[in-house]
């Protein structure tokens, strides 16, 4: 109950900044789509049967929704600690760090969701959409949601400076972004980076949001979504027991 009051909290923010938010969510996979798809497409085969620019618009769909989950966890969830001092003010009433740790991830969760919809409208005004199991990406994006909102968490408890963030974004989530699967199959790099792409988030949400854009359902895809699911019921108490580290001294 407490969690949901943080979130609608973070909801009376929202609505107040959201055509900022989702214009920056919306421009950036946009480009990406119109320079990778249109411009480099051009020169690129068809990829497993698909032109090059319906190869990646999935992957944009993912990895809008994991920058929307990753930054607000990271400098959203950061500016409330350390500058706002909102979870103080929280900690003074009826809430626990495990509250607003669930507060938080929800946020992140549901602009997690909004931003990879605004894409795959996008894509599917482009005629990128092969399915109508494309429907399901959005409730789908629930899950890495989580996953990287709580990964995003956990590594905001461990730093006391807001440049370190830096670090967070060169050298995790660019490279989780790059080597996922969103611009070339995996299939094509070597055996041992196949085995190690397994463990990037990313790779699991771009496998899955392109299945439903293409109508390739197969289990498969819950090896996909198990993976995602057990990453944030692992990474939940890391998260409560770092955030608890910097509010209860």
């Amino acid at each position: 109950m407490e969690a949901m009051r943080i979130f609608a909290r973070h909801m009376a923010v929202f609505r107040k900044i959201w055509f900022t938010n989702i214009m920056f969510n919306f421009i950036e996979p946009l480009l990406y789509l119109t320079a990778m798809g249109y411009g480099l497409g051009t020169f690129v085969q068809d990829m497993e049967g698909m032109t090059y620019l319906q190869y990646i618009a999935p992957g944009m769909v993912a990895s809008s929704a994991m920058f929307a989950a990753s930054f607000e966890c990271t400098y959203g969830s950061f500016l409330r600690l350390h500058y706002q001092k909102t979870y103080q003010a929280m900690l003074a009433g009826p809430v626990t760090v495990r509250d607003i740790v669930a507060g938080d991830i929800l946020y992140a969760t549901f602009k997690s969701m909004l931003f990879g919809l605004v894409i795959l409208v996008v894509i599917s005004v482009l005629g990128q959409v092969q399915s109508w199991w494309a429907v399901a990406i959005p409730l789908f994006l629930v899950i890495p949601g989580l996953a990287f909102s709580l990964l995003a968490i956990c590594y905001t408890g461990m730093v006391a400076n807001i440049d370190n963030f830096n670090y967070y974004i060169t050298l995790f989530l660019t490279p989780a972004y790059l080597f996922s699967g969103v611009f070339f199959p995996i299939n094509s790099m070597p055996g041992w980076a196949q085995a190690v792409v397994w463990i990037n988030p990313i790779f699991h949400s771009v496998e899955i949001c392109r299945a439903l854009a293409l109508g390739n359902i197969n289990p498969g895809l819950l090896v996909h979504a198990g993976v995602l699911m057990v990453l944030a019921a692992l990474l939940m108490p890391v998260a409560v027991r770092l955030l608890t580290k910097r509010l209860i001294v």
